[in-house]
């Protein structure tokens, strides 16, 4: 196999057991494929593991294993997928039908992400190794799957993202023309979370089509939401005000800026039997938040902030912490004093004491103190890594505002 030699630095990186190689960190590559897999090696020639070479990439070593007695073949992968499938059937249990089955590098597979919804398994395949090697990896774990009863129907790619233009890969999106699949089906799933029916529109919604890593985040605002009079914000498909309705708050307001997001919200709403118990506001969340900042305090006694990300990379963390703080803040103001506050941030970049501390920021602005009920980060699908930060990225939080 051919060799990558890498700085010192890289190599330390590499002995922690963060799993990149990046461009300037290479002094040295034999003649290898794009896509194809190398050893790396330290400047003295010691082996320090295997994985996929691309050329065209800045991140370009993705390791794949560290231990010498590995072979990356056929039997390597299954292993993989089974080790990946087995995990999520005991951290999930009833809930294995709509989970995270591949969370790229925490799962031994960089680049590649698979949730299950139901009998639909929708894919993003984010480096050029993987790409390389989906058909044979997709229909090994639908074999994996249905020899323990699973139903599996269908393979859908979400590529049409930009960074796949980062590893040479075009974008796209579409069934996955496997033999035994399906590739004449609607786009749409209904599946059912925390008893909460949604339609998953997994050809044009966010990402993979449905957020499945707040699953118990929701399910923890809903054990504190019965009888609240409470605020959705971004609420994008509905999720977190439909379990609070499902929960019987006395009152739902749920708010996005978009109105496809909210004419999903509404169906959801149907779908779960909760029509009459939630309005939804199509309205710039911060524009809102300003306006009800400025009123009597008491209207909500719970607000739910789960924002996009603010921010994608470490240059505009500044800036995001603003946004963070601006929404925050307004939300401590608008609730009475023993009101509650679900707050969080999806961004790798924005770190947990970067979020708690602007947290704090905006509560000493709001006069007012944090009675700390939760800490949660993603669900047990989204494993975290502790030597690979990338790998944890949300922060959740539920406070009493006294």
């Amino acid at each position: 196999m051919n060799q990558v030699t890498i700085t010192d630095k890289a190599a330390r990186s590499i002995r922690g057991g963060h799993p990149w190689v990046y461009e300037g960190e290479v002094l040295s590559a034999e003649p290898v494929a794009d896509g194809a897999i190398a050893d790396v090696v330290t400047k003295s020639g010691k082996w320090l593991g295997a994985g996929f070479y691309n050329s065209q990439s800045k991140i370009r070593v993705r390791l794949l294993t560290r231990n010498h007695n590995d072979t990356v073949d056929a039997a390597f992968w299954q292993r993989r997928l089974r080790y990946a499938v087995d995990y999520r059937r005991t951290v999930m249990g009833d809930a294995f039908d709509n989970c995270r089955l591949i969370f790229g590098e925490a799962d031994g597979f960089p680049g590649l992400t698979v949730d299950r919804f139901g009998p639909v398994l929708v894919a993003q395949v984010l480096s050029l190794g993987m790409e390389q090697r989906k058909a044979e990896l997709f229909t090994d774990l639908v074999a994996i799957l249905r020899e323990s009863g699973e139903e599996i129907n269908a393979v859908y790619e979400r590529n049409d993202v930009k960074i796949r233009t980062k590893e040479g890969l075009e974008q796209g999106k579409g069934f996955l023309d496997l033999p035994g699949l399906r590739t004449d089906l609607s786009g749409h799933v209904e599946i059912v979370e925390n008893g909460v029916h949604y339609d998953v529109d997994y050809v044009n919604g966010q990402k993979t089509g449905f957020f499945l890593d707040q699953k118990y985040n929701r399910a923890a605002v809903a054990r504190i939401a019965k009888g609240k009079r409470v605020l959705d914000c971004f609420t994008h498909t509905g999720a977190f005000g439909l379990n609070c309705a499902l929960a019987g708050a006395a009152e739902v307001v749920s708010v996005d800026v978009s109105a496809d997001a909210l004419a999903q919200a509404e169906k959801n709403a149907a779908l779960t039997g909760v029509a009459g118990k939630v309005q939804y506001v199509q309205s710039d969340v911060f524009d809102l938040l300003t306006q009800l900042s400025e009123e009597k305090r008491g209207r909500y006694d719970l607000v739910i902030l789960d924002p996009p990300a603010f921010t994608k990379s470490s240059a505009t963390v500044a800036s995001a912490i603003r946004g963070y703080k601006e929404i925050n803040l307004k939300a401590m103001r608008i609730l009475p004093r023993g009101g509650y506050l679900a707050t969080c941030s999806c961004s790798h970049f924005m770190t947990d004491d970067k979020f708690r501390a602007m947290l704090l920021d905006a509560a000493k602005d709001a006069q007012v103190s944090l009675r700390q009920i939760e800490a949660r980060q993603q669900g047990p699908d989204h494993p975290i890594l502790w030597n690979v930060p990338e790998t944890d990225y949300l922060k959740f939080y539920i406070f009493q505002i006294t």
